[in-house]
C-alpha cells in the first residue's frame, strides 16, 4: 500500500515557479506578471497563488511588498537554508559549480564536527564506525553509509546548527554520492577515512580525527570532478 501524500495544489505552484526561476524564465531582479494574470498562467486560483508565493518569499526567493510588483530575489545573496534544501529538490537544473562549491562548505564544516563528535562522544563514533569493514562494495551502499555517519557526528558534536546545515541539502545527497562513488577510487578513499577515524575514536584522539576529516574532504573535489568527467583516478593513491 502507498501511503505517500499527494502534493498540495500550493506545494506544486511552488515547484512550478521554482522551476521558472531557475530556467531563467522570471530571472533574478525581474518582477512577477500581476496575480491574476500568473494565477491563469500557472491554472490555479488566486489563494493557491498566494500561498505558494507566500512560502517562497518566506524561504528567500521572492519580495513581497502590498500594492507593488512581486520581485524575484537574488536568492544566492538573499536566500537561507530553505533555498538550499528546496535547490536541492530541482537537481537537474543546478549550475555545474554548486556541488564543488557545497563540497567546500563541507570541506570547512566537517573537520570540525568530526573533532567535536570525538571529543564528546568517541565510544558512539567508535561503535557507529565499527560496522564500515562489512560494507559492500555497492555505491549505492556506500552513499547511504556516508550520509548517515556525517549526520550522526553533526549530532554527536553537540552542535544542532551543523545538523540543520547538513540536513538542508539531504535529497541532493543521495544521488549524487551515488555518482560520486561509482569510482573505486572514491570508495578507496572513504575505506581509508573510515578506518582511520575509527582508530582516532578508539585512542580519543580529535586533532587526528580533524587531520583526516579534512584530508578526505579535500580528496572528495578532486574526486568528484572525475566522477562528473566520467573517468577514473589512482585508487592505491587513496589507500
Amino acid at each position: 500500500m502507498d501511503w505517500t501524500t499527494p502534493p498540495k495544489p500550493a506545494e506544486l505552484t511552488e515547484s512550478r515557479l521554482i522551476d521558472a526561476i531557475l530556467e531563467g524564465h522570471f530571472p533574478i531582479g525581474s518582477n512577477l506578471p500581476a496575480e491574476r494574470e500568473l494565477a491563469s498562467q500557472l491554472g490555479v486560483t488566486r489563494p493557491t497563488l498566494r500561498e505558494a508565493m507566500q512560502r517562497l518569499a518566506r524561504d528567500g526567493w521572492l519580495e513581497i511588498h502590498q500594492g507593488k510588483p512581486t520581485r524575484v530575489r537574488d536568492f544566492w545573496h538573499e536566500g537561507n537554508l530553505g533555498v538550499l534544501g528546496t535547490i536541492a529538490l530541482h537537481s537537474e537544473k543546478l549550475p555545474e559549480d554548486f556541488v564543488p562549491h557545497l563540497l567546500f562548505v563541507r570541506q570547512l564544516l566537517a573537520p570540525t564536527y568530526a573533532r567535536l563528535a570525538i571529543e564528546q562522544e568517541p565510544s558512539r563514533v567508535a561503535a557507529f564506525l565499527e560496522g564500515y569493514t562489512q560494507l559492500p562494495d555497492l555505491p549505492e551502499e556506500f552513499a547511504s553509509f556516508d550520509w548517515r555517519l556525517h549526520h550522526q557526528l553533526t549530532i554527536l558534536s553537540g552542535n544542532p546548527i551543523f545538523t540543520l546545515i547538513l540536513n538542508g541539502f539531504c535529497d541532493l545527497y543521495q544521488p549524487m554520492a551515488c555518482l560520486y562513488f561509482r569510482l573505486p577510487a572514491s570508495r578507496a578513499s572513504s575505506r581509508a577515512f573510515y578506518a582511520s577515524l575509527l582508530a582516532a575514536a578508539q585512542a580519543h584522539d580529535a586533532d587526528t580525527a580533524e587531520a583526516v576529516t579534512l584530508s578526505v574532504m579535500k580528496a572528495s573535489l578532486s574526486l568528484w570532478k572525475a566522477a562528473v568527467q566520467g573517468t577514473d583516478c589512482d585508487e592505491d593513491h587513496f589507500r
